[in-house]
């Protein structure tokens, strides 16, 4: 039971620690000087997910982490980098999980090829049940 009620303490302490206490990194609420720059920043950011909100993007969350990744973002591009050498940046730090399209991979293909099983099956099961019914 201590161990239980323990293991509950440490995750609502971690969710707790989630925002921290020092100031926003100066890009993370700021947009670029350069509104090419800027629309292919938040364009990015739209596609990013928040590791902290897990279901919003970093464009959308107010988590401290989003606004970091935020910042990073708009640092990288007004750098020059293209959006798709950030991405690619963004996913080998903090893995595949950050992107809302995650690529084709052994680790992601059940991702991919469910759905398309799901339907199949769908279609299988309907065509027998339409059969008997007219037959």
């Amino acid at each position: 039971m201590r161990r239980a009620l323990a293991a509950v303490a440490l995750l609502l302490a971690g969710t707790a620690q989630a925002d921290s206490s020092l100031p926003a990194s100066p890009l993370a609420y700021t947009q670029l000087p350069d509104p090419a720059q800027e629309a292919q920043a938040k364009a990015l950011m739209e596609t990013l997910r928040c590791l902290v909100c897990q279901g919003q993007s970093i464009a959308d969350s107010d988590a401290d982490m989003a606004g970091e990744m935020r910042a990073l973002v708009r640092q990288r591009v007004a750098a020059g980098e293209r959006p798709a050498q950030v991405r690619k940046w963004l996913m080998d730090r903090y893995g595949d999980y950050v992107t809302y399209d995650p690529p084709l991979s052994w680790v992601t293909a059940p991702l991919w090829i469910a759905p398309l099983l799901l339907l199949g099956i769908g279609l299988f099961l309907a065509r027998r049940l339409f059969r008997r019914r007219t037959a």
